[in-house]
């Protein structure tokens, strides 16, 4: 890569910017790798994914900001600080997920189960994320919680998306304006419970 770098003109004008909308599709062709069960097409888009990454970390390294082996550390010290109970002596977690959440919002000083979820998310995915981390942080608003299988979920979606269509109107931002009402609610329930913590 560094050799792509100086000698290729088209990766010298690269830029973290400039390379986003690669990163995007690479990320899209592994998931689609994965879900049609394809090895040897996995294995070569990790590979184009990877490829994102030590290019990033080149251009990173070229002025002097972090290389690809601070990346490397970096992931394996989280992932060492994450697991106590592997990599030292506390006892395994009941809810794996609320104490990854946890250790994750005091690395992190974060006051917000909202604050590190990115907005460029699809409505769908950012309330997923936002529903997680509500549960995880124990947030005190209602949500639903009636079991349902993937194949209904999927078929409901569709439908619905269908019904919109028909409507007129726009799934994505509706489901948008709802994550929005969301937000609102988990804000407004941790700032009820900062104002009781402190009374």
């Amino acid at each position: 890569m560094e050799r792509l770098r100086r000698e290729c003109p088209w990766d010298a004008e690269q830029t973290h910017r400039s390379l986003v909308t690669y990163l995007v599709e690479e990320t899209g062709e592994v998931i689609e790798a994965i879900e049609t069960g394809d090895d040897t097409l996995l294995r070569e888009e990790l590979g184009d994914l990877l490829l994102q990454v030590v290019f990033h970390a080149t251009i990173a390294a070229e002025r002097d900001a972090f290389d690809l082996e601070d990346v490397a550390a970096g992931v394996a010290d989280k992932l060492i600080a994450r697991h106590p109970y592997v990599f030292g002596d506390d006892a395994v977690p009941d809810d794996l997920n609320a104490t990854w959440e946890q250790r994750k919002a005091v690395e992190k000083s974060r006051t917000s189960a909202l604050e590190g979820i990115p907005e460029q998310l699809s409505a769908l995915s950012r309330a997923t994320k936002i529903i997680s981390r509500a549960r995880s942080r124990g947030v005190d608003i209602e949500l639903a919680g009636e079991p349902v299988g993937a194949h209904d979920v999927g078929g409901t979606i569709l439908d619905l998306v269908a019904r919109c269509q028909a409507s007129g109107i726009d799934a994505e931002q509706a489901v948008r304006d709802a994550v929005r009402g969301l937000e609102a609610r988990v804000q407004a329930a941790e700032q009820s419970a900062s104002t009781i913590a402190g009374s």
